[in-house]
């Protein structure tokens, strides 16, 4: 009987204990490869803040008066970076919350075993990959990451345990004393010089563990004044150190900031289950490599939060708590964590195509490499005719899946490392179809060019569904007198630069709508010296297409005002920049004479070779050989000014200005000048503009330098002014064309303008010479355009996406005026205009690389030593 009772007790224990061997048994594996993208990242450090215990309606939510308790974090949202919501899984406590942001894994179920204080099996995360990790908080969190890390890189910095005091008189000490010891940190480091290099080494992790909030949840409930006041606590501490890091970094711009929570809280101040309270947690991050703010007008999400929160304008793109780790991995260029089964949102990344998909092709395999490692361990305790893969990841098919993603990568195609088959089978029967119904009725060749060259055209376009379905839901979301305005504004201006060649006048209409632009958007008010520059030189040059063409009427007293003009306003722009620059008088100085003395020397030549042809004396060879050398000098000498903004355009105008007045008979001398002037005034309107919009501008145009190599990271999403910055360039492209003449016919231009290099006919050399005065006022523009581009932080893909937009809607109306009827001159006028909207993209190219080129290169004389202009 005493046997059967023990038997009993052992087969209900063993029942009993089968449980936790069945159920919860770890399901993490070891013995993965780190997969990581070799490219460099964007970022050199990251900062970690995780708000114990933060709900994201409390974070997000404007208080009773409507002000943020957060005004920090909010501008961060508004201004620097993206946000959302990161959604948690249950249990929702802060070990496998914090597991989940800085390892990527959820929770491991074996810790049930741990009474859930820890975790039992050893696991890689975010500190462990880094180079060195600094952290600060509660000990229970920060000491589960330091345990068991290979090397010596991790260190923490707790408070006692003990503090940890549910019915302390004020436990926001717990956040205080993290801002605090972090600051003092950085100040002892100043003076250690082991510290001071580790802390500019790469790869580095700054974790800052926040439990105030958490605390003062428990003890007073979320809706409480203590719990409220500690966000507002919590938000001027992060506020001091972010400014703190980039006084220490000297604003280099390599840092990239994390703000998160790792789970939120009930009404009554508990935490644990599902209940969207706890499991609901804010999201933000700013820094290097992340996408800043992006305008919408509307946005599809189930809650009502975006009104509630009057954040309806601001792209919300929420995340899964897993997903925090892969992707400040990614920032700071370190593996992947081991076990992380999140994956990288690329939506935050602010970043190359190719680093995304290299990134994206590294998250992939780090996930799969866990799936072989674990179907490995599985074969070896299976017998092999028992043993079933699972067919959908089977050795070939991890193979082709790869082999494809990795070929797609190679060939730049960055959004089909994961295609849909379906869509592409689809055109491809598509294409099939049509070449068989041209086939049965013996259609010449070319035909088949017309009608298949839209199947792949169509097949690009559908394959960006989500781009239509947003613009169609941006479109139905506005009021439709909003949606009639805009249509008739694009109609009318595309009109009107059709009609611009074939009536001058239109242009002068265009710019005198210009003229308005700043009482449309209010800028009048915000910027009344900007907007006054702006309309007197739209109205000035407007003046320009109610001229005559050009070499009709020759005076050379006009092309004298001219280089007077240009004279004046240089000394006016010396006297300036010597009153602002200490160097200016002893660096640049001698280069702005330079300059003035090459003008003095074109009006000489043009006045005297003017004189000389007159008394039919023919051109003098000094007037010829200064003719070539201002010519060639003009490329030269603005590659010697600094790279800053209006510096180095003004230094453009001047020597291109230079080369004008040699190739000028009248009043089109002054139309670079003019137009000139209203392209400085386009580059301070559009920065006021930025600013109108709320979009953060961290320089004036005066400090602004030129760079070869832009920085992608800080490009910005498209918005609806982008589209009028498009129009713009195209409008100001067709007034050079036709400002001053009618380049569609080549007997508007007078040969006597290049009189002053040459008087024997050379069709090559005077056709050269022609063409470079017609395209300085497009290098002026392009140059100026480069400037918008720069301040704007407007993506160049973008700027020739709109623009090949507009040309070939104009395309369109020229294709239907072609003429194959009445004179040559109408015959060839009509193809020519065609020809130039068709071309409008490809010369746009061209003149983009010699823009960058006078507005990028530096060059420096042998001997003189190098200045850097902060």
């Amino acid at each position: 009987m005493l046997l059967f009772f023990i038997l009993g007790l052992l087969v209900h224990f063993v029942f009993f204990a089968s449980i936790f061997d069945i159920y919860f048994t770890s399901p993490l594996v070891h013995g993965m490869t780190p997969q990581f993208t070799s490219l460099p990242p964007p970022a050199r450090r990251l900062v970690l803040f995780v708000a114990d215990g933060l709900r994201a309606d409390s974070l997000y939510e404007l208080d009773e008066n409507g002000d943020s308790r957060a005004p920090f974090i909010r501008n961060i949202i508004m201004h620097e970076g993206s946000w959302g919501i990161s959604h948690t899984r249950v249990p929702t406590e802060s070990r496998p919350g914090h597991v989940a942001l800085i390892a990527g894994f959820y929770e491991d179920v074996s810790a049930v075993a741990k009474g859930w204080k820890e975790n039992p099996v050893e696991f890689d995360s975010l500190l462990n990959e880094s180079k060195y990790t600094w952290g600060w908080g509660s000990p229970d969190i920060l000491s589960m990451f330091a345990k068991d890390v290979s090397g010596d890189h991790v260190f923490i910095h707790t408070y006692d345990a003990d503090d940890e005091d549910f019915g302390a008189h004020d436990v926001t000490k717990l956040d205080t004393w993290v801002f605090d010891n972090v600051k003092e940190f950085f100040r002892a480091a100043r003076n250690n010089q082991s510290l001071f290099s580790k802390l500019n080494e790469e790869k580095i992790v700054f974790f800052l563990h926040l439990l105030g909030i958490d605390t003062n949840g428990h003890a007073h409930r979320p809706s409480s004044r203590e719990y409220k006041d500690n966000i507002k606590i919590v938000d001027a501490g992060i506020k001091e150190i972010v400014s703190m890091f980039k006084h220490f970094y000297g604003n280099d711009g390599k840092t990239a900031f994390v703000f998160t929570a790792d789970h939120g809280m009930t009404d009554w101040g508990v935490h644990g289950a599902g209940h969207p309270s706890e499991t609901l947690t804010p999201f933000v991050t700013w820094g290097a490599g992340i996408k800043y703010p992006q305008n919408v007008s509307t946005q599809q999400f189930e809650d009502a939060f975006l009104k509630e929160w009057k954040l309806e304008n601001w792209k919300r793109q929420d995340i899964n708590q897993a997903d925090i780790a892969p992707l400040m991995a990614s920032l700071i260029g370190v593996p992947f964590p081991l076990n992380s089964v999140g994956i990288l949102p690329l939506d935050y990344l602010n970043n190359t195509d190719l680093f995304k998909a290299e990134s994206i092709f590294a998250n992939a395999i780090q996930i799969l490499e866990q799936f072989k490692v674990k179907m490995t361990q599985k074969k070896e305790v299976t017998l092999s005719f028992l043993f079933t893969p699972f067919k959908l990841l089977s050795e070939s098919k991890q193979h082709n899946i790869l082999r494809k993603a990795r070929s797609y990568i190679k060939q730049r195609k960055y959004d089909e490392a994961k295609p849909s088959r379906l869509l592409q089978y689809s055109f491809v029967a598509i294409g099939v179809l049509v070449a068989f119904f041209l086939l049965i009725q013996a259609y010449p060749w070319t035909y088949y060019i017309y009608c298949l060259l839209p199947v792949p055209i169509w097949y690009a376009v559908l394959r960006e569904f989500q781009v239509i379905q947003d613009l169609v839901a941006s479109l139905l979301s506005c009021p439709p007198s909003h949606f009639v305005g805009y249509l008739l504004v694009s109609t009318l201006g595309i009109e009107v630069l059709v009609l611009s060649f074939f009536y001058r006048y239109m242009l002068t209409a265009g710019l005198i709508a210009f003229a308005g632009w700043p009482f449309i958007t209010q800028l009048w008010t915000r910027a009344k010296r900007t907007s006054l520059n702006w309309i007197f030189f739209s109205l000035l040059l407007a003046v320009f297409p109610l001229m005559p063409v050009v070499g009709r009427k020759p005076d050379i007293s006009l092309v004298m005002t001219a280089g007077l003009l240009v004279l004046l306003l240089s000394l006016f722009v010396v006297a300036s920049l010597t009153k602002r620059k200490d160097s200016f008088v002893n660096e640049e100085l001698p280069l702005h004479l330079l300059q003035m003395l090459s003008m003095v020397l074109s009006m000489y030549v043009v006045y005297s070779t003017d004189n000389s042809l007159l008394k039919k004396q023919g051109l003098p060879l000094i007037n010829q050989i200064i003719s070539w050398i201002i010519l060639a000098s003009s490329f030269v000498l603005p590659l010697l000014s600094p790279p800053i903004l209006f510096e180095r355009l003004f230094s453009i105008l001047l020597s291109l200005m230079s080369t004008y007045i040699l190739l000028s008979r009248g009043y089109e001398a002054l139309f670079p000048l003019v137009l000139s002037c209203l392209m400085f005034a386009w580059i301070h309107m559009e920065q006021e503009t930025l600013q109108q919009s709320g979009v953060s501008c961290k320089q004036k145009v005066n400090s602004i330098q030129f760079i070869y190599n832009t920085d992608l990271t800080q490009l910005r999403q498209l918005c609806l002014d982008d589209i009028r910055r498009a129009f713009f360039l195209v409008f100001f492209l067709v007034t050079a064309f036709f400002g001053t003449g009618n380049i569609a016919s080549v007997n508007s231009f007078d040969v006597t303008s290049v009189y002053c290099f040459l008087t024997v006919f050379s069709p090559f050399i005077m056709g050269a010479l022609m063409m470079w005065k017609i395209l300085i006022p497009f290098v002026l523009v392009m140059c100026a355009f480069e400037a918008v581009q720069l301040t704007t932080q407007l993506s160049s893909k973008g700027l020739f996406l709109m623009v090949l937009v507009i040309s070939d809607i104009m395309a369109l109306h020229f294709f239907f005026l072609v003429r194959d009827y009445g004179s040559w001159l109408d015959i060839g006028t009509s193809i020519s205009h065609y020809v130039i909207v068709m071309s409008m993209t490809m010369v746009l190219v061209f003149l983009n690389g010699l823009a960058q080129l006078l507005t990028t290169k530096k060059l420096t004389l042998c001997g003189k030593p190098k200045s850097h202009l902060i």
